[in-house]
């Protein structure tokens, strides 16, 4: 027992060491803007908010104070880390989920506080701020909060990229008190709020995969009769995943989803139904960390030790089997030289892995669809990637988009040979029975 809690120990300082080191290098090297599509106006921001939790042999035995307004955001960074219980602390990311409307493309999703920027927003980051303040009540702007920079940005598309949504502008920032605010959610945006350790996130174990149903998006407007035939002959959409495992959750008690169903309602339901509902955002459901948050998170984490997130990521694909195989079939070798051109093509330094191979300049690049290498189906994976416009000539890059360029339009291809081949086994299989049927 003891040498497990020397191992968590040492694995907590080398966590909060590392964290240090990957948050100059994001202060020093921002990532390159991202401009708006010609046909899309319209820019979002998030935050990703990180805190130190103290642990219990190190607690903090002064008063919190407020960081020097006078002091750069370097050294308020090597102050902080400074610090015993910092060192020895749990470094944890705040995330929220969505709370459940209809109508609402990431309903009930796993995300980062957030939202659409507006007119009255001075630029990107004044919008990840305001967001953040109205969501959840935490505010950005004090002096116990270090702006620490950005991730890159991306383009969200629709369904395999043909409509551009949004350009989306991730932001960090770092809490600097051992004390955290006390966080006020707003109902019609946010069902609960959770902070997650880092230590979660980076782990194996808590990978896991979100299935999703796309029928909506392969027949709009089709009814419940057409859209079961379809899921019935091509399954779900399987998602990389992590499985979220909070250290501190606080819930929203005025939105619905809050109190549980009624017991003899719920009793009486079909096992299809319950399933249904646990689809579709139930509250009791795992939390799932997924599709373009996840995205959003893959280089930061692969910059942390064991710098493994990247890897431990996995391309979306189908539950049946041979819709799967096809799948894997004909995006073999794109794979296989988009995980060469993310490996081959790091930056030189020992906590920023995701500088990895040249790309398309932000000014220079062409919005096409063939040159789109979309966010994913609904916005579901993760987008284009830039060159940075860095003067030392490395290049700036999006791993997990390097990995999906050119991966959805295999998707769709495969989509079409596979209900061909459906087709031809549905001919094949009603020839041969006719031919029995006649011989009796």
């Amino acid at each position: 027992m003891e040498s497990l809690n020397k191992s968590s120990l040492q694995d907590t300082v080398s966590l909060s060491k590392s964290l240090h080191d990957v948050l100059i290098e994001l202060q020093q090297r921002p990532y390159p803007h991202v401009p708006n599509p010609p046909s899309c106006k319209k820019r979002a921001s998030v935050a990703l908010i990180l805190r130190v939790r103290p642990t219990y042999d190190h607690w903090p035995t002064d008063p919190p104070s407020s960081q020097n307004h006078s002091l750069s955001n370097r050294q308020k960074l090597d102050n902080f880390f400074s610090q015993t219980w910092v060192q020895h602390g749990d470094p944890e990311a705040l995330f929220i989920k969505r709370a459940s409307r209809v109508g609402d493309r990431w309903t009930g999703h796993v995300a980062l506080p957030g939202g659409r920027r507006d007119p009255e927003d001075l630029d990107d980051k004044a919008a990840a701020i305001r967001e953040a303040s109205e969501e959840v009540g935490f505010d950005l702007s004090t002096d116990d909060c270090v702006f620490i920079g950005n991730l890159p940005e991306r383009v969200v598309t629709t369904s395999f990229g043909a409509v551009p949504l949004m350009v989306l502008c991730p932001f960090v920032f770092l809490w600097t008190r051992s004390d955290s605010p006390t966080l006020k959610l707003q109902p019609t945006e946010v069902a609960s709020t959770h902070w997650v350790s880092l230590r979660t996130l980076l782990s194996p174990s808590s990978r896991t995969a979100e299935y999703v149903d796309l029928t909506e998006r392969y027949i709009k407007g089709a009814g419940y009769l057409a859209r079961l035939a379809v899921r019935s002959v091509m399954g779900f959409m399987r998602f990389s995943a992590i499985k979220l495992t909070p250290t501190e959750s606080l819930c929203c008690s005025s939105i619905p989803e809050f109190f549980p169903s009624d017991y003899k309602v719920q009793h009486l339901q079909s096992s299809f139904q319950q399933w249904s509902t646990w689809c579709s955002g139930n509250a009791n459901r795992p939390l799932l960390l997924w599709g373009l948050t996840l995205g959003i998170l893959a280089d930061f984490l692969d910059m942390l030790p064991p710098h493994t997130a990247v890897q431990l990521w996995e391309y979306p694909t189908f539950t049946v089997p041979d819709l799967r195989l096809i799948v894997n079939i004909l995006t073999y070798r794109l794979r296989k030289r988009n995980t060469l051109q993310v490996t081959s093509g790091a930056r030189l330094n020992n906590t920023a892995v995701d500088g990895q191979t040249a790309a398309i300049t932000a000014p220079e690049a062409e919005y096409s669809n063939n040159e789109n290498n979309q966010v994913g189906i609904g916005g579901l994976g993760v987008g284009r990637y830039y060159r940075g416009s860095e003067k030392d000539g490395e290049q700036s890059s999006y791993a997990v988009g390097i990995m999906l360029r050119g991966y959805y339009e295999r998707v769709r291809v495969a989509i079409y040979v596979f209900l061909g081949w459906r087709v031809a086994l549905g001919t094949v299989a009603g020839a041969y029975a006719w031919k029995l049927l006649r011989r009796r």
